[in-house]
């Protein structure tokens, strides 16, 4: 009897092992992912409930005590180890203490490049009870007084390398009340006092702990902006339970103490600093710091600093695979890339040419309140619909008019799911769990964030505004994102914003501006529509000119259509829909207009800004012309 019921149940097993492969390919993956996911939040949550709490901060002075002399930061030729930047910090929170008069709950905004500076006034503000502001080093004028407005600074610490950019608005801010400091031993600009004097002559013992006394899970920790789906850039607010989550998904994706990871992606971005820095501040790591990406450098810098791990966005991984081929392609010691905006076609390419690295794709907004990690390798996913993990952050795909740029919705009022490999817009249920925080100062633009009444009357739900698609085997893809933004060079661009700018031309009547995908290049590239004021013609070299001084490069329009006939400019993203629909078919050095025989070459305008057409427009055709050199996607130097 013993013998048929140990058969019996050796054969259930067998069973369900055989069933699994066929009905659960993935489930042995979805369980140690949702596994890893809950122990990170549940470790997060523990430290924060803790009295006193314990911070990214807290952690990151923990691995200081017990590994003093390990190296936190590689950065050209210097070495910073974790007592390095501790005491750097300290030195930096008490100066900033006594010569700013700093007190907690001020927030502070940074105007730095890729530097070791860049992260011990983080720390040193984070020691004051400060929140850090993390402005754009691109962004000029109006933008960056915006941006300090939108975080409501009192205060800006500055590089010299952005002395242009500060002296331009200098005279706005101190009308505003806003004080500038230059983290240097000198200052170039009258009444800007230089602080690294007083930094590096103040004590490095540890701050009383009265700073941080207020300090809770909720507290905001640092700003960073983001172009969203809804315009201008916005301070997505970072607090300290978001700080400590996003900082572990290093460790989830596999980051050891032991492993030098490679950023060369900007601070004032999340995956730079969260992810790059602040895993490495999480998990004990070494964290490699260059001030620019240089794809001809890259595999270099891995192999002189001992890389294990590198951060990406998908043009970056893209740049690499179009330079030379070398002999040493597969010489390196690196092992795992963590990023995002990755291709198929691109995944496959780097894969076959730089050795078998494990790459771990996630998808995710600064201000979102949930995303997806492909932990299993998939190539051109994003993640997956762990059924696990759905119980822990609520999502849909809904269905979505691109046209009226709104969810549909069925005759209840409710949204209306679509199904497996159809399209559709992602939101994110608003729970305890995977809350949203908004944007600071700015309350009607979180409210246009949430998308109410979607499953059921009463219901909130975060609007990622993108559009995604999921499989049967339950693997997700981006497809396209939605509303008045675009995304180009792994910046978000707000059209709007653009717009705006732009109007300012005088021989602009009216502009919209939209994205456009090019082959072989990541994103959309800028174009801007536009129809000139009676009597007024277009002035190439002028608008160059004004774009180069007015807008960041990777927000300039790199192509303009000029109309001159048609239906009227409308706004919102129907008008987007409506452009795109009629755009013609772009290669790289041909345009195609949309009549035929309309075909002018683009070589020759990327040198500069010239028109493309051998005659001026009349009715309905339209000319073109690049405003930058519009490189191919090959790499930059």
């Amino acid at each position: 009897m013993l013998g048929v019921v140990t058969a019996a149940v050796a054969g259930l097993l067998l069973l369900l092992l055989l069933l699994r492969d066929r009905l659960f390919p993935f489930l042995w993956e979805d369980l140690g992912a949702f596994l890893a996911l809950g122990g990170a939040a549940a470790r997060c949550r523990r430290r924060l409930s803790r009295r006193p709490v314990v911070t990214l901060l807290e952690v990151f002075q923990e691995h200081a005590r017990r590994q003093p002399h390990r190296p936190l930061l590689l950065f050209q030729d210097e070495v910073f180890t974790y007592r390095d930047v501790e005491q750097r910090s300290s030195r930096a929170a008490r100066a900033f203490s006594q010569r700013l008069g700093l007190q907690p709950g001020q927030t502070v905004a940074v105007f730095l490049p890729n530097e070791p500076t860049y992260v011990w006034t983080w720390l040193a503000l984070a020691k004051l009870g400060c929140p850090m502001a993390c402005l754009n080093s691109n962004v000029r004028g109006q933008a960056l007084l915006h941006a300090l407005a939108a975080a409501q600074a009192t205060f800006v610490l500055a590089s010299t390398e952005l002395r242009d950019a500060l002296e331009e608005v200098l005279p706005d801010l101190q009308r505003d009340g806003i004080k500038v400091f230059y983290l240097s031993s000198k200052s170039p600009t009258p009444g800007v006092e230089a602080l690294l004097p007083a930094i590096e002559a103040a004590s490095d013992e540890p701050l009383p702990g009265h700073y941080r006394a207020g300090i809770t899970a909720n507290s905001k920790a640092i700003y960073i902006y983001t172009s969203g789906t809804t315009g201008l850039p916005k301070a997505a607010v970072i607090t300290e339970l978001k700080l400590m989550m996003v900082a572990s998904l290093g460790r989830i994706c596999g980051i050891r103490g032991t492993d030098h990871v490679y950023t060369t992606l900007p601070l004032y971005h999340s995956a730079g600093l969260l992810i790059g820095v602040g895993g490495c501040l999480e998990i004990g790591a070494t964290c490699v710091l260059r001030s620019k990406f240089s794809a001809s450098q890259f595999w270099d810098d891995c192999r002189r600093y001992n890389v294990t791990v590198i951060q990406y966005v998908g043009e970056l991984m893209r740049y690499l695979c179009n330079t030379p081929k070398r002999d040493n392609d597969h010489k390196h010691g690196v092992r795992l890339a963590v990023g995002n905006g990755l291709r198929a076609e691109v995944w496959k390419e780097f894969l076959q040419r730089f050795g078998p690295i494990s790459i771990w794709e996630f998808y995710g907004a600064t201000e979102g309140n949930a995303g997806f990690i492909n932990y299993t390798g998939k190539i051109g996913a994003v993640g997956r619909a762990n059924p696990f993990l759905k119980s822990f952050a609520p999502f849909e795909l809904i269905k979505y008019n691109v046209e009226q740029d709104e969810p549909v919705r069925d005759e209840r009022g409710l949204c209306i799911r679509v199904r497996p490999g159809e399209t559709g817009l992602l939101v994110i249920k608003i729970t305890k769990n995977t809350p949203f925080h908004g944007y600071a100062g700015d309350s009607k633009k979180t409210e246009k964030k949430i998308l109410r009444d979607v499953l059921a009357k009463g219901d909130a739900f975060f609007n990622s505004g993108d559009l995604l698609m999921m499989d049967h085997e339950k693997f997700v893809y981006f497809q396209d994102r939605v509303g008045d933004t675009f995304r180009w060079k792994g910046e978000n661009v707000a059209t709007t914003e653009v717009e705006a700018t732009l109007a300012m031309v005088n021989f602009i009547q009216e502009v919209n501006v939209y994205g456009v995908s090019v082959p072989g290049c990541e994103g959309k590239c800028g174009m801007a529509a536009i129809r000139l004021k009676p009597g007024m013609s277009f002035e190439g070299e002028n608008f160059y000119a004004f774009t180069k001084e007015t807008l960041p490069s990777y927000a300039a329009p790199r192509f303009v259509r000029i109309q001159v006939s048609g239906p009227r400019f409308w706004g919102g993203a129907s008008r987007g829909w409506f452009l795109a629909s009629r755009l013609p078919t772009m290669e790289l050095g041909l345009l195609v207009a949309p009549r035929a025989g309309d075909a002018v070459g683009a070589t020759a305008c990327w040198g500069g800004f010239r028109t493309m057409a051998s005659r001026s427009p009349t009715s309905d055709d339209i000319f073109w012309v690049a405003p930058f050199p519009m490189t191919p996607p090959g790499s930059p130097s």
